[in-house]
């Protein structure tokens, strides 16, 4: 029979203590989102917003209607994604889920209640107990604490969605106006050798051009009828990917992209101190340093709980026929006969230091991005700054002089046709290495205070198509 005490002042304090520590664990009152809206908005300029019910799907779909009623700038791009953006919004959820696991930690967990009766002859014998979870009231503050820090990991995971989001969607864009711009400079490539292709084929038919000369000006225009069809799916493709990233569905009023990409800045940013901004603003090296102090937190609990893993202690109370009711208490606990725990020791010291070697990685290689960004970013400025002083201005001077010849009866419509084809390719190729700076703007941010991911690459200006005809 169990010992005999007086278990009311017991319980009570146990209850007592079971509902202050559940009042201390409540849920805020933004679910967290104030911290990420924060993180992102320094990092991109615009902040993010749950939809949570019709009310704010309401809200988001008036303000993304008002902004797609214009021409379609790059900060707009990425205020409409950080709103109307479905992948983010599961992201945000996500919150909500962590800031759960941090409440229930902080609360007492369920106690357990059992019931028995026997019957033996005419002797009913009933037992009936309560236990309560000792060892998991003793570490609810480091249980709590090991949640909290996932909860602030949570945060930095989404505000590095947000971010992430941000910086395609602003590539989406540039890929997108230059794709479109390239494909308005290729139809007039495709005419020019349109043009030249019906002449060659009247002179020919008059005798008075070859039949090589013919079929290289042919062969032109039927290339440069493929490299359009190439240039207006490149322009859908961009366009549809950049739709994607906003969010928009087939319902919603097609966006309207400027003429052109912006135009370069008067300088290019300088790259001292980006090595030391990453480590401070970049949210996967804080992600990694959050990883490793709630590791640290759960080595900590796994040595308190080794030995005594399951120890719980509670109320029982047991009545039989024709006795008096026994009051008393009763106490589980788990025997480590089999498992004494020093394999879980052993797994947790070795998740530490994966944890901490893999901060040092990232670390490593978020300064080895930045200075692989800067590079790129400085590189794609002075060309695109060539195209623009160097290459188009001449290209315009030997189209004008080419001009002045054809008056004069020196050159002759075939070479004209030829030079304009020649500079058209020039502009197009200064467009991709305006487009190539602006990509790399993008990636330089991302590598500075977002999560890096994006490799810098120039692709290339595009070689300017020319006809052997002349």
């Amino acid at each position: 029979m169990p010992t005999h005490f007086s278990f009311h002042a017991k319980s009570g304090t146990i209850g007592l203590v079971a509902l202050l520590l559940g009042g201390c664990a409540s849920f805020s009152p933004d679910g967290g989102l104030e911290a990420v809206s924060a993180a992102t908005q320094e990092r991109t300029g615009e902040s993010v917003q749950r939809i949570r019910n019709d009310a704010d799907g309401n809200t988001v779909d008036t303000t993304v209607d008002q902004l797609l009623d214009k021409p379609l700038t790059a900060e707009n791009a990425v205020r409409i994604a950080l709103l109307n953006n479905k992948g983010l919004q599961a992201s945000l959820a996500e919150l909500g889920i962590a800031e759960s696991d941090l409440v229930q930690a902080g609360r007492l967990r369920n106690p357990s209640l059992s019931f028995g009766r026997l019957r033996k002859g005419e002797d009913v014998e009933i037992e009936r107990s309560i236990l309560f979870d000792l060892v998991g009231l003793l570490t609810i503050p480091v249980r709590s604490n090991i949640e909290r820090s996932r909860f602030e990991q949570a945060k930095l995971q989404a505000a590095s969605d947000a971010v992430k989001l941000a910086a395609d969607t602003r590539r989406a864009y540039v890929t997108a106006v230059a794709a479109q711009q390239s494909a308005l400079y290729m139809e007039q490539v495709k005419e020019s050798a349109e043009a030249g292709a019906e002449l060659a084929h009247g002179m020919a038919k008059a005798g008075n051009w070859s039949r090589l000369d013919t079929a290289r000006q042919q062969a032109f225009y039927a290339d440069a009828t493929a490299q359009l069809a190439r240039a207006r799916h490149q322009a859908t493709a961009s366009r549809e990917q950049l739709t994607r990233l906003l969010g928009l569905s087939g319902n919603r009023p097609a966006f309207q992209l400027p003429d052109r990409l912006p135009d370069l800045p008067a300088a290019p940013s300088e790259g001292a101190d980006m090595e030391s901004q990453a480590m401070q603003q970049r949210l996967d090296v804080q992600m990694a340093k959050r990883s490793t102090e709630a590791t640290a937190s759960a080595l900590g609990l796994t040595k308190a709980t080794g030995f005594i893993n399951v120890l719980h202690a509670g109320y029982v109370n047991k009545s039989e026929t024709g006795q008096a009711r026994a009051n008393g208490y009763e106490i589980e606990l788990e025997l480590p006969l089999f498992d004494w725990s020093g394999a879980k020791t052993v797994k947790a010291e070795a998740l530490y230091m994966q944890s901490v070697h893999r901060t040092a990685d990232i670390a490593m290689r978020a300064r080895s991005q930045v200075r692989e960004a800067y590079s790129a970013y400085r590189t794609s400025y002075d060309l695109a700054r060539h195209y623009r002083d160097e290459i188009v201005p001449l290209r315009k001077k030997i189209s004008e002089e080419m001009l002045l010849r054809y008056n004069g009866m020196l050159i002759s419509v075939f070479e004209l046709l030829a030079d304009a084809r020649a500079q058209a390719a020039s502009v197009n190729a200064a467009i991709d290495a305006q487009r190539d700076f602006w990509l790399a703007d993008a990636d330089l941010h991302t590598a500075i205070s977002g999560s890096g991911g994006n490799a810098s690459d120039l692709r290339g200006a595009a070689t300017p198509v020319e006809s052997n005809a002349h």
